[in-house]
């Protein structure tokens, strides 16, 4: 048994309150980083903890909106179809998919919006956007700020990256460099890990420059979140107001070994 969940059964039978430390990240991911004009393809959110693929009830996003190569913004809220997921243990969960097919050769960003979300253990709200590029055929729009308030922009190509190459992306807060903010680093696991490394392993946290540039290192293939968070004001819930924690997430993929020697 891992050692996180061990310690929480002992605190649970002691009877003291345990706050899990696994970070919450809304996941917005692709069924492929690349596509083809023309060709449909599946974008799926769903809401949980990305490195120990423990995933929860996706609460119906606030605004779905996708950037063309060109800079068209399209609304696709109306687009996106709920239905059931099944989890590690076997149970189902609410997440949410899109049905999108690229009409141009380019990058396309893909923009969520959720609603505040009420963390009970830590007494606070989330208010999140996340985003994801889709690659279709032409490196042509991957950098393009989408005019969010707190985003980020990266600096590195989000696509086509080998494990262990460095990675660098801007957190722009109100179209400014946002120096010193917090950034936490998770891969992604399609499936339950076996065995959890210590929590410090699994979420990595690094701070941006005086520049707003935050630099991590990819280790692995697969999907990376890099969510950037500051202080959102308050808000009321139930006859009192807290804390509200607006994040902005960057989903990066990292080509495994093996097609990255197929693509020499």
């Amino acid at each position: 048994m891992p050692r996180s969940i061990r310690t929480a059964l002992a605190l649970a039978l002691t009877g003291v309150a345990v706050s899990p430390a696994a970070a919450h990240f809304n996941m917005l991911l692709p069924q492929t980083p690349s596509a083809k004009r023309g060709e449909a393809v599946t974008v799926v959110y769903q809401w949980g903890h990305p490195f120990e693929h423990q995933l929860f009830n996706a609460p119906a996003p606030a605004k779905l909106t996708a950037l063309s190569p060109g800079g068209t913004r399209t609304d696709l809220s109306r687009a996106l179809e709920k239905f059931n997921q099944q989890t590690a243990d076997r149970k189902e969960v609410t997440a949410y998919r899109l049905r999108f097919t690229p009409r141009e050769r380019g990058d396309y960003i893909f923009v969520l919006a959720t609603p505040p979300i009420w963390m009970e253990e830590d007494q606070e709200f989330l208010q999140d956007t996340v985003k994801v590029v889709l690659h279709v055929q032409a490196q042509r729009g991957w950098d393009q700020a989408a005019g969010q308030g707190f985003e980020m922009a990266p600096l590195t190509r989000p696509y086509g990256l080998q494990p262990g190459l460095v990675f660098q992306t801007q957190v722009l807060g109100d179209g400014k460099p946002a120096a010193g903010t917090l950034v936490e680093i998770e891969h992604y696991h399609p499936e339950a890990p076996s065995e959890l490394p210590p929590d410090e392993h699994m979420t990595r946290t690094a701070k941006t420059d005086p520049g707003g540039v935050v630099t991590c290192t990819l280790t692995e293939a697969g999907w990376w979140c890099l969510t950037a968070c500051r202080d959102g004001g308050r808000r009321e819930h139930q006859g009192k107001t807290y804390p509200v924690r607006q994040r902005t997430t960057l989903w990066v993929f990292v080509d495994d070994q093996v097609a990255s020697k197929r693509a020499r």
